[in-house]
């Protein structure tokens, strides 16, 4: 749920309007099934780290353990930069939800808000956080089932009145001019699957769980998406204007909006808008929680200063929490100075960032893999396996320099070419490679053999961790309770006895 909750968001409410309207609903859905099954090896490759060695801030203990430290340092600090940024850019959607409602109210007053209530979602404890995206993540899962039922009966009639059937998809087709453009949506709209690898080393049992979830988390994604977008280009012609309008401030153009209306919903405008509200607030939550993390990781390795390496008594990395909504706070406020400029160049900086950061994830599972054979150890030693190495990680890497380097598409056939607007697109290779730079300069770091990477410091405390679970699980009265499942109401008698027991004793 937690992936689910950082991948449900704007990008599918919003943006993938804009995408049926570049690349016709054939060409959307060709272009996110790629970027899909791109991050199904990309999340192979973490799948395959993260339960082997769940860490908590993952991406670059793994980059500079199986490949340069110089590569985990500047991956790290671009990591938690990344989601810093985010955190700001939900700070400032959300107050532009709220005026929706209240324009009367200043913006900078909700974004406070906002802010205080993530805050305090993840400074007492990491099960905030989690319970917190559990409930928003639900949510939108709900919201986009009911989009999908009622889009097939507004299809066929069975509500709105009219029959659409294939035919506004059939004359939309695959405008195949737009689907690098719509490659690129999707790739940014796929942002924070990977989540899953950051909170692995604070989940419960993560040799079990992280498998589970990896598996789950992809398909659910990748069948959200192409059904949505689907239902999209059935009934809302690609070339509606309404499509190419993405602004989360004015929530009428969105095309969930637009079906529900045709479903009969006359409130479609407020419901939607409490559901990017919600989806505001996950995506912020979750951006506090793993750019903290990711802090905290560096810390531990000593790039960067130890006090960050401070926990509160319930496990949380206080001065990294408290670091990130800062720097999430000024962030937001260069979006009320002057004229944004220095913002703008904040969130290129940051949609880069997430691109570098599955660069990282596939060039440390080939390393890895590499690595561990090289070694002397066999796969079967492996608590999960990713398919098909190596084209797994080398097609994420290929495709995610593809993105990478066309992002500037658009600004390099612009009429006239903007220098300032290319340097924009690509703003975040370079702050990546100053950090890399800086380290090997500072540190003279070098790659690692293969031969002499440490594929075990950890691992003992580790595995005797999930031993203990395994083992508080077996007496636990409430292990496998569910209240849909009949066993449970069995148990009930049992588990009360346990209970009295437990009391007494």
């Amino acid at each position: 749920m937690i992936s689910l909750g950082g991948t449900i968001g704007t990008g599918l409410f919003l943006a993938s309007g804009a995408s049926v309207a570049s690349a016709g609903p054939g060409g959307a859905l060709i272009a996110y099934a790629l970027i899909g099954i791109m991050v199904f090896f990309m999340m192979e490759c973490l799948g395959e780290m993260a339960t082997y060695l769940p860490i908590s801030g993952s991406f670059n203990n793994y980059a500079g353990r199986f490949i340069d430290p110089a590569v985990g340092f500047a991956l790290g600090w671009n990591y938690f930069y990344n989601w810093s940024v985010t955190l700001a850019v939900e700070l400032t959607a959300g107050s532009m939800v709220m005026q929706f409602w209240l324009p009367n109210v200043p913006s900078y007053v909700w974004s406070i808000v906002f802010l205080l209530l993530v805050m305090s979602l993840n400074v007492f404890s990491v099960k905030g956080y989690g319970e917190a995206e559990y409930w928003f993540a639900l949510i939108k899962v709900l919201v986009v089932i009911i989009f999908v039922i009622l889009g097939i009966l507004v299809d066929t009639a069975v509500l709105g009145g009219v029959y659409y059937g294939m035919d506004v998809f059939k004359r939309g087709g695959v405008q195949a001019a737009g689907i690098l453009s719509t490659f690129l949506t999707a790739s940014f709209s796929f942002q924070g699957t990977e989540l899953i690898g950051v909170a692995a080393g604070e989940s419960e049992n993560p040799r079990r769980n992280v498998p589970r979830a990896i598996k789950q988390v992809f398909w659910r994604i990748l069948l959200f998406y192409i059904l949505s977008i689907f239902i999209v280009g059935l009934i809302i012609p690609y070339d509606d204007p309404s499509l190419l309008k993405n602004d989360v401030s004015d929530i009428t153009v969105s095309p969930f909006t637009t079906v529900f209306v045709k479903a009969g919903m006359d409130s479609a405008a407020h419901f939607m808008n409490a559901v990017i509200l919600t989806t505001v607030l996950s995506a912020g939550n979750s951006g506090l929680y793993a750019s903290s993390r990711t802090l905290y990781d560096l810390a531990l390795e000593k790039k960067a200063p130890r006090f960050f390496k401070k926990v509160t008594r319930f496990g949380v990395p206080i001065y990294c929490v408290l670091l990130t909504s800062l720097i999430g706070m000024l962030a937001f406020l260069t979006s009320l100075f002057g004229n944004g400029v220095v913002y703008s160049w904040l969130l290129n900086v940051s949609g880069v960032a997430g691109l570098i950061a599955w660069l990282g994830i596939a060039a440390s599972h080939f390393r890895f893999r590499r690595a561990f054979i090289l070694q002397g150890r066999s796969v079967d030693e492996l608590p999960f396996k990713a398919r098909l190495f190596p084209f797994g990680p080398v097609f994420t890497f290929v495709v995610c320099l593809f993105v990478l380097v066309g992002q500037g598409y658009d600004s390099w056939f612009a009429t006239p070419v903007v220098a300032a607007d290319i340097i924009a697109c690509y703003i975040g290779v370079p702050v990546f490679l100053a950090f890399y730079i800086g380290y090997k300069v500072v540190k003279r770091s070098k790659v690692i053999p293969l031969i002499e990477v440490d594929l075990d410091s950890g691992r003992e405390e580790i595995i005797r961790h999930t031993m203990e679970m395994d083992e508080a699980k077996r007496y636990d009265p409430l292990e496998g309770v569910s209240i849909i499942k009949p066993s449970t109401w069995k148990r009930i008698p049992h588990n009360l006895r346990s209970w009295r027991d437990a009391v007494h004793n």
